[in-house]
């Protein structure tokens, strides 16, 4: 008799350590980088959480070629963390190209592939494709600002590429900063038809609250330059919730967040049509799920949820409603983003994407 129990507690014993192990996910494994201009290297971002109930550990990161270098979180991401890998393309060949990235952790015993594809141009004169959004003769490649997945007391940075397709030399400047973000351009004079970036800077530890946080800055396109609709752009923080002081009995029984879809589609709409679809929320954890705060991006959205704190096993419906009228009056892609309690999922975004029938 006690052989046998001697043997069950070593069966037990060895399934308790097959099932305590880390795990990890990757936010976006497979990235499209779209047009990138020759020679001006971009930097690739994977993020990433520690799922699993042991510390993770990536001890080595490679790359498909010589064109790109890797980079990765070096320390252990304790279980419920968080981390990045990044990658570094040189843009040195004109043409189509995908990548790999090879991930080596105590996850897996075999690495894990990022990707990421693309097109390097070199027109660098019309710059419509490296740069689709135009501020008069300015033009960016991105047209609204986004900082999510932040915990306090990061720094993260956001970069903005910027072409000058004026007659004259232009000096890149972003105004109304609020007192949580700062910018620099590189360079801080752009000559005619040349580009560069703006990186801006998130000071977390300066924002006014945990959750969502929305405001708008505005390009400077020449000189004396005054701020409007032309030249805004919209700027959303996402601060996480602090999980630091969650007890192990909260740890160990954390509600968990489950959509019925995140992304949505209305498509050829009429040019006044009012439409909606349905979004279901469940709890799927053994606590309750609360959605702390959120925010409803662009003016074409109408969103009425039903419930904010749900119950173990409990539904709500999110009915998400499309205003044709009012799709080509805010700039940004239409989106619900959400702040929860769940540790595995405290920031979920519901995307929309919408288009009015064109007129023959």
């Amino acid at each position: 008799m006690k052989r046998i129990l001697f043997f069950l507690s070593i069966l037990f014993a060895a399934n308790v350590l097959v099932m305590a192990q880390p795990k990890i996910v990757f936010d976006k494994p497979v990235q499209e980088l779209g047009y990138l201009l020759w020679r001006n290297p971009v930097t690739i971002t994977y993020h990433f959480t520690n799922s699993g109930s042991k510390p993770l550990v990536i001890s080595n990161v490679t790359t498909s070629c010589g064109c790109t270098t890797a980079d990765w979180t070096k320390k252990p991401i304790p279980a419920g963390g968080k981390g990045t890998v990044t990658a570094v393309f040189d843009t040195e060949a004109i043409g189509t190209f995908y990548k790999e990235v090879g991930v080596y952790c105590n996850a897996s015993s075999t690495p894990i592939y990022l990707e990421f594809r693309g097109e390097v141009t070199a027109d660098a004169r019309n710059y419509s494709f490296t740069h689709p959004f135009g501020f008069d003769a300015i033009r960016l490649n991105q047209e609204e600002i986004e900082f999510n997945d932040v915990n306090k007391g990061e720094k993260p940075e956001f970069e903005i590429l910027v072409a000058n397709t004026s007659s004259k030399p232009y000096i890149p400047v972003l105004m109304h900063l609020p007192p949580y973000l700062s910018a620099k351009a590189y360079p801080e004079i752009l000559g005619r038809q040349k580009s560069g970036k703006i990186v801006v800077t998130l000071d977390s530890d300066k924002l006014p609250k945990l959750g969502i946080t929305r405001t708008s800055i505005y390009l400077s396109r020449f000189m004396g330059d005054k701020v409007g609709l032309e030249n805004e752009i919209p700027v959303s923080v996402a601060l996480l919730p602090d999980f630091s002081h969650v007890s192990a009995f909260e740890r160990s029984n954390p509600p968990v967040l489950e959509v019925s879809s995140k992304k949505l589609e209305f498509l050829d709409l009429k040019p006044k049509q009012k439409k909606s679809q349905t979004v279901i929320i469940t709890n799927r954890g053994k606590s309750n799920l609360e959605i702390q705060d959120m925010q409803v991006f662009s003016m074409a959205l109408a969103v009425k949820l039903k419930k904010r704190v749900l119950a173990p096993g409990e539904s709500t419906k999110m009915k998400v409603t499309v205003l044709a009228k009012n799709l080509g009056r805010t700039k940004g892609a239409p989106r619900i983003l959400m702040i929860t309690n769940d540790p595995s999922h405290p920031m979920i975004t519901v995307r929309v994407k919408a288009s009015v029938l064109k007129k023959d």
